[in-house]
């Protein structure tokens, strides 16, 4: 089919070496020997850097390999057990700054990228939760599933290991087919939290109490988070994360698809800051006008359409309230998100989803 064949063309921009290493030191706890897999997909001259980036394409390969050698139906779930701050690059950094676990969050959908392409963080805030969703962007069929399982473990091992309490999420939501009992016991233990198949999208919900759960200190010598060291290091951190972002701007990306990406990524905050935006592209806000206009665009344009693509997600997809909604788009007050949805659809926000959901006869 079409679809199909679009996906096997789709590039899969780009992957970090410490996301690489993590699935090395998994293969090296388990006596999976690699050296001929990364001789094969070329990665061997990449191995003994600490930064770095490989193909997306390279990457998916490989994992495929390593997977079918390792013949453990449970690859993906297993290799998040070895995460470490630093399979997050500089994001590690700046989460290791936060005060709470909630702020560290915060940092994944902007700065995910420097991790690599692999996917899309998505979230979703209520009153009394908050949902981490994440989007595999790879194609194989196999490699997919297992992807997922890592990254939502390695998020949540990785929360568990900064905070001082067990920060387990609430529920944990699968796309894949229901396991084996055995294999259900290992997610749940890895997770320390139930965990459901064959669900709609794969998403982990935390509660806001668990948000608010402080990082321990990794390090004696982290400056208080209210000083002017503290604010400096986050600063220097950031910017040093947005550096990297300008340089790995993607050959098959138009500027106004790569500025709708981080304009996406800035709406799952509540906000859409135009200046960070333009300092991820090394520009000012000026020149990235110039350039979104030689395009037949704007900046308002672009977020006036994200905002639509992602109001009618949430509308459709999820029971948060209309406030909420708000919220999760960067309005100022649900008055302004009534407005344009008005404008998007010409109905209201309840006249909207009463046309989703018809009442029964």
């Amino acid at each position: 089919p079409e679809a199909e064949v679009k996906d096997l063309m789709k590039h899969l921009g780009f992957a970090s070496i410490s996301a690489l290493n993590q699935y090395l030191r998994y293969a090296k706890a388990h006596k999976v020997r690699t050296r001929h897999l990364l001789d094969k997909h070329d990665l061997l001259r990449h191995i003994n850097l600490e930064e770095g980036r490989i193909t997306g394409e390279q990457f998916q390969a490989f994992l495929v390999d390593l997977e079918q050698q390792s013949s453990d139906p449970l690859f993906g779930l297993t290799s998040a057990l070895y995460v470490k701050s630093h399979s997050y690059t500089i994001l590690g950094k700046i989460v290791e700054q936060s005060s709470t676990l909630g702020e560290a969050i915060e940092h994944i959908p902007v700065f995910e990228r420097l991790v690599g392409d692999m996917g899309t963080t998505h979230i979703e805030r209520g009153e009394n939760h908050l949902i981490l969703s994440w989007n595999c962007n790879y194609t194989h069929p196999n490699i997919i599933p297992h992807m997922t399982d890592n990254v939502l473990a390695s998020w949540t091992l990785f929360a568990q290991s900064l905070t001082r309490y067990n920060a387990s999420p609430r529920t944990v939501l699968l796309q894949r087919p229901q396991p084996s009992s055995e294999e259900l016991s290992k997610y749940q233990r890895v997770f320390s939290a139930p965990v459901l198949f064959n669900q709609k999208r794969d998403s982990i919900q935390i509660d806001s109490d668990v948000l608010r759960l402080p990082l321990r200190q990794l390090r004696e010598s982290r400056p208080n988070k209210n000083s002017q060291d503290a604010q400096n290091v986050q600063y220097y951190l950031e910017g040093k994360a947005r550096a990297s972002m300008a340089g790995a701007v993607r050959a098959d990306e138009s500027i106004s698809e790569s500025v709708t990406r981080a304009i996406s990524a800035h709406l799952q905050l509540g906000t859409s800051n135009k200046e960070l935006i333009a300092k991820e592209f090394s520009m000012s806000e000026r020149n990235l006008q110039r350039r979104l206009a030689s395009e037949g665009t704007s900046y308002r344009q672009l977020l006036d359409e994200t905002r639509k693509r992602r109001a009618i997600q949430l509308l459709n997809s999820t029971e948060l309230t209309t406030t909420e909604i708000a919220y999760n788009l960067g309005y100022r007050d649900e008055r302004c998100f009534f407005r344009s949805l008005k404008k998007w659809t010409g109905l209201t926000p309840s006249e909207y989803q009463s046309k989703l959901n018809p009442p029964s006869l």
